[in-house]
């Protein structure tokens, strides 16, 4: 087992804890919080792969677009500053248990598909992700821009939406 090996299921299993905690968390906030040490953590495991651009995407998108504008929209409407999710105890042990069951079921999958062997990435494959990304998957791109700036939206209109009732609730003139 070489230090890479080591360095891999270290960062795994705190990714794999994190995943765990955002799963079973009661509060909103502290999932979305988790969320993002879990999406940080499986950078880190691109890196540790040697896929810097993969880990880069991945810090970029996830970490700086979807969770940045879900703990947004939970700032906004005040729905995860103090809420607690209202779960039973079976049921988030339920969600564990199935998280724990896809990550099984990935591991088992990858390691049937892939192996355990080392792989090479020659120079002409950067080239080759490099023109599909910004070819052929820059819709998909485009899309999840487009997604993002709508739930902006939504999350803008329900927060005015909530204070307009607020205000009218309380019997002041708006």
């Amino acid at each position: 087992m070489t230090g890479v090996d080591v360095m891999f299921i270290g960062v795994g299993l705190l990714t794999t804890g994190a995943s765990w905690l955002a799963v079973l968390s009661r509060s909103v906030l502290y999932a979305a919080l988790w969320l993002v040490v879990t999406l940080l953590g499986l950078a880190g495991c691109y890196l540790v792969l040697g896929a810097e651009l993969v880990a880069l995407v991945q810090v970029l998108v996830y970490v700086g677009g979807v969770v940045v504008l879900v703990l947004f929209a939970l700032m906004l409407t005040r729905s995860g500053v103090g809420g607690d999710v209202q779960t039973s105890v079976p049921h988030r042990v339920f969600a564990g248990v199935l998280s724990a069951g896809v990550a099984v079921l990935l591991a088992v999958a990858l390691t049937a598909s892939v192996g355990w062997e080392a792989r090479t990435i020659a120079a002409s494959d950067s080239a080759e992700i490099g023109a599909d990304i910004f070819g052929v998957w820059v819709w998909p791109f485009e899309l999840l821009s487009l997604v993002l700036l709508l739930a902006l939206v939504a999350a803008v209109a329900v927060a005015r939406g909530a204070g307009t009732t607020e205000s009218v609730s309380e019997g002041s003139p708006t």
